[in-house]
């Protein structure tokens, strides 16, 4: 059962691929800039971990679901994963939010940058 959260990370992102193959909010839309946005998230995060680990906010756990592999001895195999995971979720999620609003904006009869303030009625 070691490889049973990199097999949900990994289904996690597939689900996410899907979505975006469907809607084409992110890699699907603008595949360098997500791409370098995925790389940017995981690095901060990665920053983030070391600061974390360093002061004793994070700690290493054991887990029966983990590989085992240890990239260092704080970070498991699964970790960047994980960030490219949810930076990635991020940006889908975002690009589906923004479509909605510009969507909304439309039925109402708002151009893309109008305020709802400024409708004639």
């Amino acid at each position: 059962m070691n490889w049973l959260y990199l097999l949900a990370l990994l289904g996690s992102i597939a689900g996410m691929v899907i979505l975006d193959a469907r809607f084409k909010v992110a890699l699907f839309r603008r595949a360098l800039s997500t791409v370098l946005m995925v790389g940017f998230g995981v690095a901060a995060l990665i920053i983030v971990d070391f600061y974390a680990i360093e002061h004793a906010i994070f700690v290493r756990g054991e887990s029966p679901y983990l590989l085992g592999i240890w990239l260092t001895p704080h970070i498991p195999l699964e970790e960047p994963i994980f960030l490219a995971f949810l930076s990635y979720c991020t940006l889908v999620i975002y690009g589906l939010l923004n479509r909605w609003v510009e969507t909304r904006r439309g039925r109402e009869g708002l151009a893309p940058n109008d305020s709802a303030s400024e409708v004639q009625v």
